[in-house]
């Protein structure tokens, strides 16, 4: 069989090819087989990559096991958490698709015959199963794994939120600092992802649940010696799915899709998913909607419970069954059918998944809720749709109205509430965030982690066409789409306006007129960009709106809009 690799490795029209490995000590042994493709995000400045290069050498040593040849090189991937209530938070979103195209650049540049994906974070895995399914080559995950809860605080194990949930309790004198300072030491005590259930595990997740990952490999804590036996059992099958010709688009269809959304929403994900999910259903060619994600997540009930829906984090999930547990549960409402990486269908991998704890993971029959973790809303604050997590939202603050606070950055709203300027009862209106008005759509976390450290998550609403950290709980809708840089209604919200959010109704309501709302929108002025050069620049031009998946298009034949001004 020939592999891919081989098409310039063959003598002698490709010798200076084979010259240029022999160069780094390659053999002609090397040469004869399949060169598979490590794409390692692997740095000493992101906690959930920190063991990445462990994690490769044993994948490396599977894929000599069986009869491959592994070429790693590098791949960037910044840290949430670190860039979380700074000017550093621009750059996030938009490295998901530099990922993508990296990926696809060194891939198709050295002809490689396979690719392995190395990442955890946020919008490491999306832009990296971007890249597969926009290659359409061989290609397998192996995540990183979760890091340990930490010390206990606030009832439960710590993570690094608490230190932002601490500050509000701090500034509240809730807490002394001397509490504060010991709380930094202990609350992330190793490296992985963040250890509740956030984008980075979530994304984790769906890879599994897409078939992309090992079956039960996703939530593997970062420092268990099974991450390592995976991630070498992973290396065997890449070689394997290269010899089979199993490629990225017979797992990364609309069946397994559709399956990464139930499971995300029956897990209570986050509503990053909703970014994320559709922009590798861009690169696949299949279409994913907000009303594909309205219509599963109704339909599918939210069986797993986790931080920051209740106090047990990942490592306990995985403990619980993780992710096999959650799919044998929930089969009857999956494609049994879609093919994964193990070369075995998902009913196949499920088959003989047990579940430990039934207080994280519940049964079909006697769910946590009804319907899954997230919802999609419309109204006339958000004409196209906003997206929340009722999965996260205390049941008595899933509708709420009140007067609007609005404020044009994040920076602004934190400062109005470090300045004790926001009451209960408030909606909290923070624009100007999204991909373009960012640019880069922004977390608002700060915002929220404050909200619940002066303890008014019970007591205020926030809504925005930025997003979330996964992490977020409390009443808060995002994603508001138009934004407020494309004239969305969310531009001409004013002080004291009234807006109601009805998560049960799926309903985002200004209590203006229409009359009021167009007479409002005809005097409204596009701001200037806040960036004039450079990525984020280029970024704001192209990215589309959130419920697009805030992706950019370069597709033959998309509908693209270049702003020459």
């Amino acid at each position: 069989m020939k592999w891919r690799s081989q098409d310039v490795l063959g003598r002698p029209e490709w010798s200076m090819q084979r010259s240029l490995l022999k160069s780094m000590g390659y053999s002609d042994y090397d040469l004869e087989r399949p060169l598979i493709g490590i794409a390692n995000s692997w740095n000493r400045i992101v906690p959930g990559h920190y063991n990445l290069n462990l994690v490769s050498d044993y994948v490396q040593q599977g894929i000599r096991q069986a009869g491959g040849t592994p070429v790693e090189f590098g791949v960037i991937a910044a840290c949430d958490g670190y860039a979380q209530g700074h000017e550093g938070m621009h750059y996030i979103l938009p490295t998901r698709d530099l990922i993508a195209n990296d990926i696809e650049m060194m891939i198709q540049a050295h002809r490689l015959a396979a690719v392995v994906l190395l990442g955890s974070c946020d919008k490491i895995v999306p832009g990296m199963l971007m890249a597969a399914a926009r290659l359409d080559l061989p290609a397998i995950m192996v995540v990183g794994g979760p890091m340990e809860g930490g010390c206990t605080f606030d009832r439960r194990a710590a993570d690094v939120s608490s230190l932002t949930e601490a500050l509000g309790m701090l500034k509240a004198g809730l807490i002394d600092e001397d509490t504060y300072n010991r709380l930094e030491d202990c609350a992330a005590p190793t490296c992985g992802s963040c250890s509740f259930l956030g984008t980075a595990n979530t994304m984790c997740c769906v890879a599994e649940a897409m078939g992309m990952c090992l079956p039960g490999s996703a939530t593997i804590p970062a420092t268990h010696a099974d991450r390592l036996r995976s991630a070498q059992q992973s290396g065997r099958q890449i070689v394997e799915l290269v010899r089979q010709g199993i490629t990225a688009r017979a797992i990364l269809n609309q069946k397994g899709i559709e399956n990464g959304i139930r499971v995300s929403t029956a897990i209570g994900g986050s509503t990053n998913v909703a970014l994320h999910i559709p922009a590798i259903g861009y690169e696949a060619d299949c279409e994913v909607t907000m009303d594909l994600f309205e219509e599963l997540s109704r339909a599918t009930p939210h069986i797993a419970r986790m931080n920051p829906a209740a106090a047990p984090n990942v490592p306990d999930f995985h403990a619980a069954g993780g992710v096999p547990a959650v799919m044998k549960e929930i089969l009857p409402l999956l494609h049994g059918d879609a093919m994964t990486v193990s070369g075995r269908t998902v009913a196949e991998n499920v088959a003989h998944a047990q579940t430990g704890d039934r207080g994280i993971i519940r049964t079909m029959d006697e769910p946590w809720s009804q319907e899954g973790g997230l919802a999609i809303l419309r109204g006339n604050l958000a004409p196209n749709t906003a997206i929340t997590k009722p999965a996260a939202i205390a049941p008595e603050m899933r509708t709420f109205t009140g007067p609007a606070r609005c404020f044009d950055s994040e920076e602004a709203a934190t400062q109005a509430l470090a300045e004790g300027n926001i009451r209960g009862g408030d909606v909290i209106v923070i624009r100007y965030e999204g991909p373009k008005g960012g640019p880069g759509m922004r977390e608002m976390y700060m915002a929220m982690k404050l909200i619940y450290g002066y303890g008014l998550a019970l007591k205020t609403a926030l809504v925005t066409d930025g997003r979330f950290s996964g992490t977020n709980n409390g009443c808060f809708v995002g994603h508001i789409s138009p934004e407020a840089a494309e004239g969305g209604p969310i531009a001409i919200v004013r002080d004291g306006d009234r807006i109601t959010v009805d998560i049960p109704n799926r309903s985002l309501h200004l209590h203006l007129s229409d009359n009021e709302i167009q007479a409002r929108l005809a005097q409204w002025q596009r701001p200037p960009p806040k960036c004039t050069s450079g990525y984020l620049s280029l970024y704001a031009r192209l990215a589309e709106s959130a419920d697009k998946g805030a992706i950019i298009r370069h597709k033959f034949g998309d509908e693209c809009e270049w702003n020459t001004e």
